[in-house]
């Protein structure tokens, strides 16, 4: 959960308990009772480690006198959501819906600022690598196999790298040109795209070698489209944050993380030991 969502959720909470406590519920166990719910849920709900349902909310309000705030409420538990989109939501229909609703974002951006420790960033992928990307995921949640369709709609990211004037500043982990997706031949195909990427004069592709010092643990993957919007993809869910105050630490991390990259004839031969070791293993 992002920073902005957490702390609402715990001022949320905060207010809730000063609503039970001024309405002479000594503890979480007697508005429990009073409400038949759990008496875990309203530690949990209080100490903001769970989300509140507009039930949760109007209910709260009810048996504590305070149902003028009931819109007050909602209205933050509603923020709260917007922040903390579940992937299911999203990709109910399909990946190809996802990846439609992407490209505004990408057609408007003019600076990208992408960070991914351990694959290869969508807009670099080939069919191949992406249609494995999307058959995984499909396995993974469940959803219906529209692969082709979201490969095409994934592909179609790659026309920006060659219109206008927008600029890509995208590092990966080297564990991104050995996490084997779709086998050793989708790799070295793969990696030659990256290289050839590598050559556009927009594009700069820093590589953070396994071994090489860092300023800061290198954590989960983000993609930063300007400086008005981070996407960050989990298992679970895709964050989307706008506070400017989190989009400065994102900026931070990134260039903190550039630190540790290596460029040009470096990064180069990075991929091409990576090519090395994919055609070992399709000779073994």
């Amino acid at each position: 959960m992002s920073k902005q969502a957490e702390e609402l959720r715990q001022a949320l909470g905060a207010r809730l308990r000063g609503f039970r406590k001024d309405a002479g519920f000594a503890s979480g166990r007697a508005l429990a009772r009073t409400l038949n719910w759990q008496e875990s849920k309203v530690s949990r709900l209080e100490n903001g480690k769970q989300n509140a349902s507009e039930a949760d909310i109007r209910a709260w309000c009810r048996v504590t006198g305070r149902e003028e705030h009931v819109n007050d409420l909602i209205a933050t538990v509603r923020h709260i959501d917007e922040l903390w989109v579940e992937w299911r939501r999203q990709i109910q229909t399909g990946a190809a819906h996802r990846q439609r609703k992407a490209l505004p974002v990408y057609a408007r951006t003019k600076v990208f600022r992408i960070w991914q420790p351990s694959m290869i960033w969508g807009t670099f992928q080939t069919p191949d690598y992406a249609a494995e990307v999307f058959r995984q995921a499909v396995e993974y949640y469940e959803i219906p196999n529209d692969t082709e369709a979201a490969v095409a709609k994934r592909l179609e990211r790659q026309q920006y790298l060659y219109e206008g004037t927008r600029i890509y500043n995208v590092l990966l982990g080297e564990q991104a040109l050995y996490s084997n997706v779709g086998g050793p031949d989708v790799m070295k195909s793969q990696l030659d795209r990256l290289m050839a990427v590598m050559a556009l004069s927009r594009v700069s592709l820093g590589i953070i070698p396994r071994s090489a010092p860092t300023g800061l643990w290198l954590g989960h993957s983000f993609s930063m489209f300007d400086n008005t919007l981070v996407l960050v993809e989990t298992f679970s869910a895709e964050m989307s944050v706008t506070q400017p105050r989190e989009i400065e630490l994102y900026a931070k991390a990134f260039s903190l993380l550039q630190q540790s990259a290596v460029y040009g004839a470096a990064a180069r031969d990075l991929i091409v030991r990576a090519v090395r070791h994919f055609d070992t293993m399709a000779t073994d």
